[in-house]
């Protein structure tokens, strides 16, 4: 097999192992694949489960008995002329069931709401970590870029250097730079490999995702503005932030807990019906059975006590909730201005000056009108300049996306 074959397979496999996805469709495949959210769900399952078992009442109880002896006729095992049965079945009183069966509800309440959250969450960091591979991907075809001029213009400069119409100074000036470019190369494919593992774990895809988004899309989320100022979006939070709704609705949990073991103080009834063949005042005799016991002290009261604690411990967690979703709604609104702003301080002429500058510097470099020191210098500048650029880029998409997960409702125009 020749070279160029090798290489064909080389490429064809490379690039099969590489699929190109939109957002959309790495959010399709994250809910279809996800396994942190397929077990999430069966927490739902077994709460659907816990509502069935409290809905089950206790099994009636068979009961019978039969002679053992008969001391008139001296004989053991009499059963023929002495036995008896009876059926009783436990009667709940107080609402027990009916608390029992409210607070198992509860309890699957809580659990959509912790889905919930954690759809949120993990759909968020799909996202920064989508938006993040595709700007090292840009990061590193750029770099990629400087190095193959750099690259070979060091390699130029090497060989004048040992004919000595170059000073060794100046190949040390460019080796520094190259050496640079490569470092940055190296923490950009580290970046890489880091995202997209991450993505291969949330999409359940386990070839390498290639984000698809086109310019136009991009600049629509970099230019999207949130509804409302800051305090609007702190309202929002607390109306739909599954966390927080999940520390309110805990109180409320804890309170049908409460009321559940208070009902437990409630004496229940024992009703049942008897037959005795020969024991009782006549024979065959059917009877009825009463049962309760007697409440001489509360048997359930330390689990009340309890219980009602948890009441305001639960009160002060969402209080806390609270104030922290605030908090961290106003954090991440200036966080996000402060981005917006500095890349909007950015303009789109200032970047394809800056390119125009890069073309011509090197184009000057070629023909001589630009010395070694000043090209270095230039190029130098340049690169930081373009990581900054796409840094500032992916911090507002960043900021944008932890805004979105705190309120948890469109916010964005």
């Amino acid at each position: 097999m020749n070279r160029i074959a090798v290489l064909f397979l080389a490429i064809s496999s490379f690039m099969a192992a590489q699929q190109q996805m939109s957002l959309l469709e790495c959010e399709e495949a994250f809910q279809k694949n996800n396994l942190q959210l397929l077990a999430q769900q069966y927490n739902i399952n077994m709460a659907d489960a816990d509502i069935m078992q409290a809905k089950i009442w206790d099994l009636p109880q068979l009961s019978g008995q039969f002679n053992a002896y008969n001391p008139e006729g001296k004989k053991l095992f009499d059963i023929g002329h002495s036995k008896g049965a009876g059926i009783t079945q436990l009667i709940y009183m107080g609402g027990k069931k009916k608390n029992e069966i409210a607070f198992a509800k509860s309890n699957k309440e809580l659990a959509q709401l912790q889905f919930s959250q954690l759809l949120v969450d993990l759909r968020a960091q799909l996202h920064t970590t989508y938006f993040s591979l595709y700007y090292e991907k840009l990061k590193l075809e750029n770099t990629n870029k400087q190095l193959l001029y750099m690259n070979d213009l060091l390699s130029a400069y090497r060989v004048q250097s040992s004919k000595g119409n170059v000073s060794l100074k100046d190949v040390v000036r460019l080796q520094s730079l190259v050496i640079q470019l490569n470092q940055d190369k190296l923490d950009i494919n580290k970046n890489i490999l880091d995202f997209e593992q991450n993505l291969k774990v949330l999409t359940g895809i386990t070839d390498d995702i290639e984000p698809h988004i086109t310019e136009s899309e991009v600049k629509e989320i970099l230019d999207a503005q949130p509804f409302g100022d800051e305090e609007e979006l702190k309202k929002r939070a607390l109306e739909h932030n599954a966390d927080y709704q999940y520390n309110l609705k805990l109180i409320d949990n804890s309170k049908l807990f409460a009321q559940w073991q208070k009902s437990l103080n409630v004496p229940d009834l024992n009703l049942g019906v008897a037959w005795d063949q020969a024991g009782g005042t006549f024979a065959n005799e059917a009877n009825m059975t009463v049962g309760i016991p007697l409440p001489l002290w509360r048997i359930n009261q330390g689990n009340v006590v309890k219980a009602n604690y948890a009441i305001q411990q639960n009160q002060k967690n969402a209080d806390f909730q609270k104030l922290t979703l605030e908090t961290k709604v106003q954090s991440a609104y200036k966080t996000w201005k402060a981005q917006f702003e500095l890349l909007s301080d950015v303009k789109a002429t200032d970047v394809k000056n800056m390119e125009l500058v890069y073309e011509g510097m090197l184009s000057n470099f070629r023909k001589g009108n630009v010395t070694l020191i000043e090209f270095t210098d230039f190029m130098d500048s340049y690169r930081t300049s373009v990581l900054q650029i796409y840094d500032m880029k992916n911090g507002v998409m960043q900021s944008a996306e932890d805004l979105n997960q705190l309120v948890q409702t469109k916010i964005f125009y």
